[in-house]
């Protein structure tokens, strides 16, 4: 089951009315498509966040409406941070503002090195017996608070570009400590000298920190046991690689895999093709087409499609075809991120389903066309989608 987070799009003015995933070189996608089942699915019930988390979890198989918790207990499994039954965790995420806007949610492309000297300081001096902070990957982070709240409204950064950060403060349970630390991290990194070089390189800071996604740990059934196969997890991003550790599968770590459009492609894709020899079920999970419609590119967005279609699914689809075994591949987006709105969408997202013991004669593309077409199936429950890939 390969991935391309937030792969689905709207028409973009720019590129003549088309998505990106009609304008992308996608030759193996294209090889593909005549010999599969083309649909669409939900991946995100009804009234719940069209986000990774819950998107995700329902393409590995669990209800999200039954296992949900929140998006920060998800990435503390990812990162190896403990979790007591009353411990709340949410997600830390660095941004950029000028004091009164986000600038930028992901902390204007903050570097690793960077990200862990600002999240350590940020732990030294805001930490607490009952609050402590965890580097994660990026401008992806996590709080974790003992005995703390988790009946608290939460906006996540990516929702509100460019808008005043007054509007969007927590509001509920513990709302007055959420707002406190992250306005006190304002003034800790704002005059960090890693922000100071950061401006003078003429970077966005990352100068604050936002708090969100919080939730309890949740309990997923083992895949194992569930479907009685091995299975591993090839992914960049500890929201996606948490839920993979939660369901009992290998979760490689791939060196260059950023989470960012320029990740390494085909690092990814050489793992992918490590865990098909060793499992009988490879989940690969790709980013950068969620961090270009976040940021509006759509060339770049195009691109990532290139690099996913030439160094993960073309490699991909030369190795199991050279073997010994049948097999099933499956290409969905977990949701919409749309260039034009720069965030997530809801509604149905386009899958494509290959059996190498069963090609079909279709006619249909592989693009968001399909989705206003009523003759075309739809999985109305996103969680039950991998049965098609299993069963």
């Amino acid at each position: 089951m390969v991935v391309p987070d937030g792969m689905a799009d709207w028409s973009v003015p720019e590129l003549g009315g088309d998505t990106p995933l009609m304008r992308a070189r996608t030759p193996t996608l294209k090889q593909l498509t005549p010999n599969a089942l083309v649909g669409k699915v939900l991946t995100v019930p009804p009234g719940m966040y069209p986000g990774s988390d819950v998107a995700n979890m329902a393409l590995l198989g669990y209800d999200p409406r039954t296992h949900y918790t929140g998006r920060g207990p998800i990435e503390a499994s990812a990162m190896g941070v403990p979790l007591e039954p009353t411990d709340v965790a949410y997600r830390c995420s660095l941004i950029s503002t000028d004091g009164e806007r986000l600038l930028d949610y992901s902390g204007g492309g903050v570097s690793q090195e960077e990200a862990q000297t600002l999240i350590e300081i940020i732990d030294t001096k805001l930490g607490t017996p009952r609050i402590r902070f965890f580097v994660g990957v990026g401008y992806r982070h996590v709080m974790r608070w003992s005995n703390g709240p988790v009946e608290v409204a939460c906006i996540p950064p990516h929702e509100m570009q460019g808008e005043p950060l007054q509007d969007h403060y927590p509001k509920g349970e513990g709302d007055i400590t959420l707002r406190r630390l992250m306005e006190d991290s304002y003034e800790i990194l704002d005059v960090h000298p890693i922000n100071r070089r950061r401006r003078e390189e003429g970077k966005l800071p990352a100068n604050m920190i936002w708090l969100w996604g919080q939730g309890r740990a949740p309990k997923l059934q083992l895949f194992a046991l569930r479907w009685g196969r091995t299975g591993a997890m090839v992914a960049e991003v500890d929201v996606v690689k948490g839920l993979g550790i939660l369901a009992g599968l290998e979760v490689p770590t791939v060196p260059g895999a950023t989470g960012y459009v320029d990740t390494d492609y085909r690092a990814i894709g050489e793992y992918a093709l490590r865990m098909i020899d060793k499992h009988d079920y490879v989940y690969v999970h790709i980013e950068a087409p969620d961090e270009a419609g976040h940021h509006g590119d759509a060339e770049a967005k195009v691109w990532a499609i290139e690099q996913i279609d030439q160094h993960i699914l073309a490699p991909m689809v030369a190795h199991l075809h050279a073997g010994a075994h049948p097999f099933r591949l499956m290409v969905v987006p977990d949701h919409f991120t749309p260039i034009t709105k720069r965030t997530h969408a809801e509604g149905a997202v386009p899958f494509l389903l290959y059996d190498s013991q069963n090609r079909r004669a279709n006619r249909l593309p592989y693009d968001e066309s399909i989705l206003d077409q009523s003759s075309v199936p739809l999985v109305e429950e996103g969680w039950r989608l991998v049965e098609m890939l299993l069963e």
